[in-house]
């Protein structure tokens, strides 16, 4: 979220100039795409039913969430099943309660790893326990206010999931072309290589979308059967493209580093604050009265701003340096 970086003590502070201010300040935040909105990632590793394969998908899933994690706006923004932990009961809670959390600016992704099942019928997520079906994840994932959504189901048999899952705003990522794939799949491995490679980068911009980290994964996935001398058992595929599918997903180089850092990350939990309490104030308004209304929201405007100019210092020193 960013806000103009012009001087707002430079406004005055007759009420009428104050107002014009305020409201001009606040217009410059909506004007971002980021404003008040927030990123959500849910990743879920399933059953392995082998140790190779319980140690594979925890591994992937540690590894997307890490990256998750360097651009969320709060450590909670993303959240992570797996193991014995990835049941069918903490899945659904898990999403309930995201949606009771998202607003419709905010994004969501969803990540599935692990294996699937599809009888002709039904698609399932092996989990432990009793199996979470396509229909169940259809529901929870349809109650998800956030206008965009990014589902990469990564299992085998995922195919089955992209007509029943497809819907506006949302991009649908399957590991298999259809439900009848139904070998263990190698494109989780591959997805979690885009978000940390230069190479799915195709518009060399530091900034990894869904589109880039999908292409470069179908590719690797075609290159290593290629390279095992094996007919290809995995047939990936994406829905839903021109709705969200320039959304970013993972940042190179520097940029990667900025909200690890620790004092940024300090940053950027103050800023989240900051905007909730925005949020808190215009939802007041009808109650505060005109002069209050303003009178509060100045006050938590210039803080956000004033905190702003000090992310960007901070960011542009870790950019320049060694």
């Amino acid at each position: 979220m960013r806000v103009a970086r012009g001087e707002y003590a430079g406004c005055g502070y007759a009420s009428r100039a104050r107002r014009f201010c305020v409201i001009g300040l606040l217009c410059g935040l909506f004007a971002s795409h980021e404003t008040f909105a927030a990123s959500y990632t849910f990743i879920v590793a399933g059953l392995g039913g082998e140790p190779q394969y319980e140690e594979r998908f925890r591994a992937q899933a540690d590894e997307i969430a890490a990256i998750a994690q360097s651009m969320a706006e709060a450590p909670e923004h993303v959240m992570k099943l797996t193991g014995t932990e990835a049941t069918r009961a903490a899945i659904r809670r898990e999403l309930k309660a995201l949606a009771g959390r998202v607003k419709e600016d905010d994004t969501v992704t969803l990540v599935l790893i692990g294996h699937g099942t599809y009888d002709g019928e039904e698609y399932r997520f092996n989990v432990p326990g009793r199996d979470i079906t396509g229909g169940e994840l259809r529901e929870l994932l349809g109650a998800l206010r956030a206008r965009e959504q990014l589902i990469v189901n990564t299992t085998s048999a995922s195919g089955a999931t992209i007509e029943q899952w497809a819907g506006p705003g949302r991009v649908i990522i399957t590991a298999t072309k259809s439900g009848g794939e139904r070998t263990a799949t190698r494109f989780a491995q591959y997805w979690a290589e885009a978000l940390k490679s230069p190479a799915a980068d195709s518009n060399k911009d530091e900034i990894i979308t869904a589109s880039e980290a999908y292409e470069y994964a179908r590719r690797q996935v075609a290159a290593s059967f290629k390279a095992d001398v094996a007919l290809a058992t995995e047939h990936a595929r994406i829905e839903g493209q021109k709705a969200a599918g320039d959304l970013a997903v993972a940042r190179l180089s520097s940029t990667a580093l900025l909200a690890s850092d620790p004092e940024v990350r300090a940053m950027l939990e103050e800023r989240a604050a900051l905007e909730k309490q925005i949020e808190q104030i215009k939802a007041r308004r009808d109650a505060l009265g005109e002069e209050a209304y303003y009178d509060e929201l100045e006050a938590v405007l210039v803080k956000f701003a004033r905190l702003q100019r000090e992310i960007d210092a901070r960011q542009a020193a870790l950019q320049v340096s060694p």
